[in-house]
C-alpha cells in the first residue's frame, strides 16, 4: 500500500523560511509526477508546485521566486523549500503524486504564517 508522509510544517513569522518534506512509502517515486497543493480555510486546494519525473517544474505565479521543490528518488522523497512567506500563505500542505491511473495524497501539514 502507498503511504505519503509529510513533515516539516507548523509556526513562522513572517518573511521567514520553512523546508516541508514528503516521504513515500510502498512504490518507488521515479516514474511518478510529484506535486504539493494547499488548502487555505473556506478556499479549494489549489496546486503550489510539480515537478516531473525528469525534474521539470512549475509553480503558481503567488510563489515563484520564493518556493523551490526538489525531488530525490533514491530516498523517495520530495521537498518544498519556502522562503519569503507571507500570512498568504497559511495553509494545509499537501504531497501529491501521479502516475497514469494511479494517484495519492498525503495527510497533510499545516503551514502557519503569523508574528
Amino acid at each position: 500500500q502507498v503511504h505519503l508522509v509529510e513533515s516539516g510544517g507548523g509556526l513562522v513569522q513572517p518573511g521567514g523560511s520553512q523546508r516541508l518534506s514528503c516521504a513515500a512509502s510502498g512504490t518507488r517515486l521515479s516514474p511518478f509526477v510529484m506535486a504539493w497543493y494547499r488548502q487555505a480555510p473556506g478556499k479549494e486546494r489549489e496546486l503550489v508546485a510539480d515537478i516531473s519525473s525528469g525534474g521539470s517544474t512549475n509553480y503558481r505565479d503567488s510563489v515563484k521566486e520564493r518556493f523551490t521543490i526538489s525531488r530525490d528518488n533514491d530516498e523517495n522523497t520530495v521537498d518544498l523549500q519556502m522562503n519569503s512567506l507571507k500570512p498568504e500563505d497559511t495553509a494545509v500542505y499537501y504531497c501529491y503524486m501521479q502516475y497514469t491511473a494511479r494517484a495519492y495524497w498525503g495527510q497533510g501539514t499545516q503551514v502557519t504564517v503569523s508574528s
